[in-house]
């Protein structure tokens, strides 16, 4: 799964001010990722506001990214949610033609045991021939997978090729390392711990502030994979200020402020998450014109 090694980035879905998708700005960011360095592109994650997204935008939106990239880069869909047999129907009835891995995040709310993911991730598995990357983020699911359930998970399904961790959990980061198959990808899903992740092992990062320093983010985890930790750290020290900032109120209004300071993309975001507030903003602001 050479594909998803190096730098993905989690694409915003950016918004006019009337809160319509805004195709325009989607195709520049798209094309901005893919000439400065991004190795793989994420739609309809967490960061592209898929709570809010309608199942007719989704698809609207898969289809400019999927021609904007014109077969440039590979791309990952997400995929997923608490209702298994909702999740297995909406693989089946997506056309995944142009769409080389899914995304597909732990199930939320329903806090379910470890077998419990294990059989919601083993039917998603059945589903499809494409490959799975699995998604822990605790924070927003309010429930761990724990590193043996991925490692069963792992060990047991060909196509669940690699998870994206985002616990901000370093242990649990060492145990997935140490305990994985050898070609099973750990991926950062933390901005913050994605160069230590890559220097212990890891296969790389799906990025949220990847996508608005492509160049300088996937430069730093080269290096990560090329075992440079000086040059990366070199890297890492100069964008953990704007790191902490982009998710100190929320995600994505953070990195949407940020992209607006780069004309690439407006700030607006949908209920219930608001834009970020005007001290954050001249925050922002400042550290990208240093930056």
């Amino acid at each position: 799964m050479q594909e998803f090694i190096g730098t993905g980035v989690a694409l915003i879905t950016p918004f006019k001010e009337d809160l319509s998708v805004d195709f325009d700005a989607l195709v520049k960011l798209v094309n901005f990722n893919i000439q400065n360095g991004t190795d793989y592109l994420v739609i309809n994650g967490t960061t592209g506001e898929s709570a809010t997204i309608s199942k007719e935008e989704r698809k609207q939106i898969i289809n400019v990214i999927v021609k904007t990239n014109n077969k440039r880069l590979p791309l990952v869909l997400g995929i997923g949610g608490n209702n298994t047999l909702e999740v297995v129907k909406d693989i089946q009835t997506t056309d995944l033609t142009n769409i080389d891995g899914i995304l597909s995040v732990a199930p939320y709310y329903s806090k379910p045991t470890q077998e419990g993911f294990y059989q919601h991730f083993k039917a998603i598995a059945e589903a499809t021939e494409k490959p799975i990357i699995l998604y822990n983020v605790p924070g927003r699911t309010a429930k761990n997978m724990e590193a043996s359930t991925t490692i069963r998970l792992a060990k047991d399904f060909k196509n669940i090729v690699g998870v994206k961790e985002a616990g901000n959990n370093t242990q649990q980061y060492l145990e997935l390392l140490r305990d994985k198959p050898a070609d099973f990808l750990i991926i950062s899903g933390d901005d913050d711990l994605a160069l230590g992740v890559t220097l212990a092992g890891g296969a790389g990062v799906i990025s949220v502030i990847g996508q608005a320093f492509p160049k300088e983010f996937s430069t730093m985890i080269n290096c990560g994979l090329q075992g440079k930790n000086k040059e990366g750290y070199s890297i890492h020290f100069k964008m953990m200020e704007i790191i902490d900032l982009i998710f100190a109120e929320n995600n994505p209004a953070g990195i949407k402020a940020v992209l607006q300071e780069l004309s690439i993309s407006s700030s607006y975001v949908r209920l219930p998450l608001v834009p970020a507030s005007k001290e954050l903003q001249a925050k922002i602001a400042k550290l990208v014109n240093d930056f």
